[in-house]
């Protein structure tokens, strides 16, 4: 392995796309490093596999690529879309388990798990079928020694595609004679019943701020604060605030437990954010967030020169002790 990161490194500097990385690592090392300090100088930033299989890139499906690759680009760890591995009717138990030694080997702890489950609908059954999945994630989350796990509320599955969606900016309307003031119970009850069993498993359950109920600060908090328990926080994603996004990604920073940071290098796939990353780092800082930031590339220029570049512009972001001045 010692081996393919160098070939991987030499051969991305002789193409100059990792020039500026060390020197970037380097450089956010001395801003905030203190002479007799041992506390750690950089936010660990971990590689989440979405950035690489991205639901069609069937190279990437195999999860051993994954790892060995966050490995090779110089990530701290790496985050699991469990939707990439449920597509492989052969997976077994054995081979999951291969995953976590693998990454044991690399000394690249799996951190996170982002998974997927929908609980915006009037139908009880269809809820307890969601329940039962969620609670079935914590329970190999817990397996794969992961300490948290991205939930969603679901949506109302009115938009037909997930294009529709995205050109609609998130928005979508309830099923006919529903209103979301219904939902947020539904929502609520599902998340309630999964809290014992992540109480259990010491899995904090972490709501993103997504679509459906999740698409505003306000509904977010207003799920998260209703169930109040320790174990649902928040995964607090950089790019799913498509206005007002510093306004909004304040407001959800305290219950924040996971990061997920977008970039968008060769434009978007269906819409890019100019964020500016630097001042995300301060809004966290200020509310005293010290966990992971898991990159989520969702650009169109090759991984191979992109994913560098986003954990450069990450590391230079995320300096663990700079100094806490919230913007104006």
């Amino acid at each position: 392995m010692k081996d393919s990161r160098r070939n991987f490194l030499s051969t991305a500097i002789a193409a100059g796309a990792l020039v500026p990385l060390s020197q970037a690592v380097a450089n956010s090392q001395e801003v905030s490093a203190h002479p007799g300090s041992g506390a750690r100088q950089t936010y660990p930033i971990v590689l989440s596999t979405y950035s690489l299989w991205r639901f069609h890139n069937e190279e990437f499906r195999d999860f051993d690529k994954c790892i060995d690759l966050a490995d090779e680009m110089g990530f701290d760890g790496i985050e699991l879309l469990l939707y990439q591995l449920e597509q492989n009717e052969l997976l077994s138990h054995s081979k999951m388990m291969s995953y976590k030694r693998h990454a044991l080997r690399l000394g690249l702890p799996i951190v996170g798990m982002s998974t997927h489950q929908g609980f915006v609908t009037p139908d009880r059954e269809l809820r307890r079928q969601n329940i039962d999945r969620t609670i079935g994630q914590i329970e190999l989350a817990y397996t794969l020694g992961i300490p948290t796990m991205r939930v969603n509320t679901g949506r109302w599955g009115t938009s037909g595609s997930f294009d529709a969606l995205m050109a609609n900016r998130g928005i979508e309307k309830p099923l006919a004679g529903y209103t979301d003031e219904d939902a947020f119970p539904w929502v609520i009850e599902a998340l309630e019943a999964c809290i014992p069993t992540a109480e259990r498993c010491g899995i904090v359950m972490a709501l993103e701020n997504h679509w459906g109920l999740g698409l505003t600060p306000e509904g977010i908090l207003r799920i998260v604060n209703a169930v109040d328990s320790p174990w649902l926080q928040i995964t607090t994603d950089t790019g799913n605030f498509l206005e007002e996004p510093y306004t909004r990604l304040e407001k959800i920073a305290p219950q924040t437990i996971f990061v997920q940071a977008k970039t968008y290098y060769g434009g978007g796939e269906w819409y890019a954010l100019d964020l500016d990353y630097p001042r995300i780092g301060e809004i966290l800082r200020k509310h005293h967030y010290r966990g992971f930031i898991s990159l989520e590339f969702e650009g169109k220029e090759d991984y191979r020169t992109a994913i560098p570049k986003s954990l450069e512009l990450l590391r230079n972001a995320f300096p663990r002790n700079a100094p806490s001045n919230p913007p104006a």
